[in-house]
C-alpha cells in the first residue's frame, strides 16, 4: 500500500495494448482518488478479486461477467479515470507508443493536481525508460512544477487494479465491444494520442 504524499493527488497507472500495421493502439490508464477514498477503492478491488488464485485481478483473465461486475464497480467508486489512446501501435513499437501517452498522460495528471504517478513496475530498463519520460515531460510544465513517478508490483498495489480495469475496458471499445466503457460514464476522460509510429 502506498503512503499519501502531502499536498497532491496521487495517480496509478496500467496499460493496455494491441499491435497491428492497421487499427493498432496503445492503452495507457490513470485512476485517480481523493485520499480519503483511497482504502474504500482498495477494498472494493480485494472483494471482487475474492478467492481467486492469482495475487491480482487481470482484466485479460476476468470472463465476460467479472468484467462487467469490475467496471461497474471502479464506475461507483469515488474516483476518475483519465485514459490515453495513443496510434497507430505497428508491430514492435509499443514502446514508442507508451511514451507518447505517458507525456500526454503526465500532462492530464499534473493539471488535475496529481504529483504522485505510481505505476505497475516492469523490468528495471523498462521502468527506467517510463523515469525519462516523464523527466522529458516535465520541462512542458510551469517551473517548479511537482510531478514524481515510481513503479510497485502489481500485486502490493490494489489500486493499480482499478487502473487495469479501466484500460481494458476502453480497449475493448476500441475492439468494437462497447458494453463496459459506457458504465464508466463521466467518471471517464479519454485523450487521443498521436504517436508518430
Amino acid at each position: 500500500m502506498i503512503t499519501p504524499s502531502p499536498g497532491g493527488l496521487q495517480a496509478f497507472a496500467d496499460e493496455s495494448f494491441r499491435e497491428a500495421e492497421l487499427g493498432g493502439f496503445y492503452v495507457l490508464a490513470a485512476a485517480v482518488f481523493e485520499p480519503g477514498a483511497e482504502d474504500a477503492a482498495r477494498d472494493a478491488m480485494h472483494v471482487l478479486q475474492g478467492k481467486r488464485a492469482p495475487l491480482k485481478l487481470h482484466w485479460n483473465e476476468m470472463n465476460q461477467q467479472l468484467r462487467h461486475n469490475a467496471v461497474k464497480t471502479i464506475a461507483d467508486l469515488d474516483g476518475f479515470y483519465v485514459v490515453a489512446v495513443g496510434s497507430p501501435v505497428p508491430a514492435r513499437r509499443q514502446e514508442r507508443a507508451r511514451a507518447a501517452c505517458l507525456v500526454q498522460l503526465t500532462l492530464e495528471l499534473h493539471g488535475l493536481g496529481v504529483t504522485e504517478l505510481h505505476m505497475e513496475s516492469r523490468t528495471p530498463e523498462l521502468n527506467q525508460r517510463d523515469v525519462n519520460t516523464v523527466r522529458g515531460a516535465r520541462f512542458c510544465l510551469p517551473r517548479r512544477s511537482v510531478f514524481h513517478i515510481d513503479h510497485i508490483p502489481g500485486k502490493r498495489e490494489a489500486l493499480l487494479w482499478a487502473a487495469d480495469i479501466a484500460a481494458g475496458a476502453v480497449r475493448a471499445q476500441h475492439e468494437g465491444r462497447a458494453d463496459y466503457q459506457p458504465l464508466l460514464g463521466e467518471s471517464l476522460h479519454e485523450i487521443a494520442v498521436t504517436t508518430d509510429c
